[in-house]
């Protein structure tokens, strides 16, 4: 109660300053799934305190951009930081409003209980792989970034050809951690984040030294906004203490 008490008078302070208070407004928020958890957590008291309303679409990144780019709009955009700064440039995000916001590297999974095979090392993340009856990533074709890098891990680790009877896709926008539920799976690939959002798995560890990579998040106003006073509050919002121990609980690395 104490910490939801501070959380709640930070973001009043804030409100209280720019003085939005008066205008309440509907937010359409484009968001990845690699920061799902942290947000959800973040908007209802968001809510609460502003009277803003947010309406969120999640999906990977990449499929958001080129929704955007295919003339979607929202109000505000929460992507890889690429994606943003890709949009900026385009004229598709305001370029001030642009931050980065967290981020994360890519871990394995099990279901829950099963037992964690080893990928201390290089080596042993290899022997792991091929030993695996199925592995679950994004489908590099859809553009995820976890699931693209991975593609490419599985090439430099020359083992790409032995790995494609293994691979399971979940379905576009979706997580891989899903199909270790089901059985269809059982280790997945995915942003740390996004494993920690689905229940029943548990996570083995991240990549092994040079193997992993780092994915940055970034949140921007789309220039078309009529809300731009109220998607500028919650970024704010998102870069603030409380937010940022949301960030780090839920597997993300607060900037």
């Amino acid at each position: 109660m104490t910490r939801l008490v501070g959380r709640v008078a930070a973001i009043a302070m804030m409100v209280i300053v720019q003085g939005s208070f008066a205008h309440a407004a509907e937010l359409r928020l484009f968001s990845t799934i690699g920061v799902q958890g942290a947000v959800e957590e973040l908007l209802p008291l968001f809510e609460k305190v502003t009277g803003n309303k947010v309406v969120p679409t999640w999906s990977t990144a990449a499929m958001l951009v080129k929704r955007i780019q295919g003339g979607e709009t929202a109000d505000l955009y929460i992507l890889t930081r690429t994606g943003i700064d890709a949009l900026a440039k385009e004229g598709k995000v305001v370029p001030s409003s642009a931050v980065t916001l967290a981020s994360s590297g890519i871990a394995l999974a099990v279901k829950a209980g099963a037992p964690k095979p080893n990928i201390s090392t290089p080596e042993a993340l290899k022997a792991t792989l091929l030993n695996a009856k199925a592995v679950a990533y994004s489908d590099p074709a859809a553009g995820g970034a976890s699931g693209v890098y991975f593609a490419n891990l599985l090439e430099r680790m020359g083992i790409a050809d032995q790995m494609k009877a293994k691979a399971k896709f979940p379905p576009p926008g979706g997580n891989s951690a899903s199909l270790l539920l089901t059985g269809e799976a059982d280790i997945a690939v995915q942003q740390t984040p996004e494993i920690m959002y689905v229940k029943g798995v548990d996570i083995i560890g991240v990549l092994p030294g040079d193997y992993n990579s780092v994915t940055v998040f970034g949140a921007g106003i789309a220039p078309d906004s009529k809300n731009t006073a109220a998607a500028d509050l919650l970024i704010k919002s998102m870069q603030s203490p409380e937010a940022r121990a949301v960030f780090r609980s839920r597997g993300l690395d607060p900037s």
